[in-house]
C-alpha cells in the first residue's frame, strides 16, 4: 500500500515526536505523558499527521511512521524522565 508520506514530507519537530512514540507502540495517553501535553492535543496531532500523509488510521500511520525511520531510540525508552526523541537517520 502507497501511501501520500512516501514521498519527503515536512514534518515538525513536535510531529516528529510523536510519530517516534507512536511507531514504539506508545498509546494517546502514554504520548501525551512522555510529552507533557494532552490526550487531546495527541489526538489533533495524529488527524493533522493522518492527513498529511493519507493514513486512514492510526495502525497505518504506525507503520508507514516505522518506514520513514521515525523508531524509537532503546536509550531514550528507558531513560527518566523521557529523553527527547528523535528520528532515527
Amino acid at each position: 500500500m502507497a501511501y501520500a508520506a512516501e514521498a519527503p514530507h515536512a514534518f515538525t519537530p513536535r510531529e516528529q515526536q510523536v510519530l517516534v512514540l507512536l511507531s514504539g507502540g506508545e498509546t494517546y495517553r502514554g504520548i501525551a505523558r512522555r510529552l507533557g501535553i494532552s490526550e487531546h492535543t495527541v489526538d489533533t496531532y495524529l488527524r493533522h499527521l493522518r492527513t498529511k500523509t493519507g493514513t486512514a488510521n492510526r495502525t497505518q500511520l504506525a507503520v508507514l511512521a516505522a518506514r520513514l525511520g521515525y523508531q524509537p531510540d532503546p536509550a531514550a525508552i528507558a531513560a527518566d524522565p523521557p529523553a527527547p526523541l528523535r528520528p532515527r537517520p
